[in-house]
């Protein structure tokens, strides 16, 4: 991705019922250094984050990123994001992204080790471009998360429902697929249940019926997915949240990695072997994705 405009916040209360927050932005250069070496989004990947697609200057489902940035704040003890000022915040990033796909992403950290306050920021880059995998569709592979599926309940600590910035697992999981010879990845709990990609949500269709695994597992709930749900019964379908076996996949009509920035990625092979894939309902899943959303 080319980093094309970078924001530096200062965080503002919770309960601060300004209405322009113009003030607590900096403009910084995103190729320049920005960060103190004490810094605990680098030291420790303390901290959480949300990637904003934007499509033409317009950003995607922002209400539901900011929901999702506040919900992984709480789980982390972090302070809660005031909402305005981060709105205030995408709508000046946006202003700088050029016709076309972007990304907008925010941090929020536990800051500098020892300091007052956290750190948090706002980066705008070009988004790569995905039209090839939204096209032909992904390979993906099976890969054991390590946790049963009752360790978020049991274990809140390993913040399993946040979006942190410690994503060198996720990273770990998409070049364990590589090296497997497909493109992605869909996490399995120990106890044999389907998760979610290690940058994705998975959507599996049975007949016109549409599932996703329940969240309560330590699943991201996706903004992506619940948009195209919300699509997806608009046009008759039927959708759901379950806990879903492996075989729920292998045996699905079709199944897609959905994002932010990718959108929607129909899965064409699951560790070696063909699943159905739907190339015109894939392609049509992604004219609403690019579609603008609120």
């Amino acid at each position: 991705m080319a980093w094309r405009h970078a924001l530096l916040l200062t965080p503002a209360a919770s309960d601060d019922v300004r209405t322009d927050f113009a003030d607590t932005f900096t403009v910084i250069d995103p190729s320049a250094p920005a960060l103190s070496v004490g810094e605990l989004s680098t030291q420790r990947g303390d901290g959480i984050f949300e990637s904003i697609g934007v499509v033409d200057g317009h950003a995607q489902e922002v209400d539901a990123h900011l929901e999702r940035l506040a919900h992984s704040a709480q789980l982390c003890d972090l302070p809660v994001p005031n909402v305005v000022q981060w709105r205030q915040a995408v709508t000046a990033a946006a202003s700088e992204c050029p016709a076309g796909e972007c990304v907008i992403k925010l941090i929020l950290s536990r800051g500098v080790e020892h300091g007052p306050t956290p750190t948090a920021w706002v980066t705008v880059a070009t988004a790569p471009d995905n039209s090839a995998v939204r096209e032909r569709g992904i390979r993906v592979v099976i890969l054991d998360r390590g946790y049963d599926s009752a360790a978020p309940a049991r274990a809140p600590w390993l913040l399993l429902g946040a979006k942190t910035l410690s994503y060198a697992t996720n990273m770990a999981a998409i070049r364990e697929a590589h090296r497997r010879g497909s493109d992605d990845a869909v996490f399995v709990s120990s106890d044999g249940i389907l998760l979610e990609g290690p940058t994705s949500s998975l959507i599996l269709r049975q007949g016109d019926r549409f599932v996703t695994p329940a969240p309560g597992a330590g699943i991201l709930h996706g903004t992506t997915q619940l948009s195209l749900f919300a699509w997806l019964e608009s046009q008759g379908y039927e959708t759901g949240y379950e806990t879903l076996p492996v075989s729920a996949l292998h045996e699905a009509d079709a199944a897609w990695l959905l994002s932010s920035v990718r959108l929607a990625a129909g899965i064409t092979s699951v560790d070696g072997a063909p699943l159905p894939y739907d190339a015109a309902f894939t392609a049509s899943i992604n004219r609403y994705l690019l579609s603008p959303r609120d």
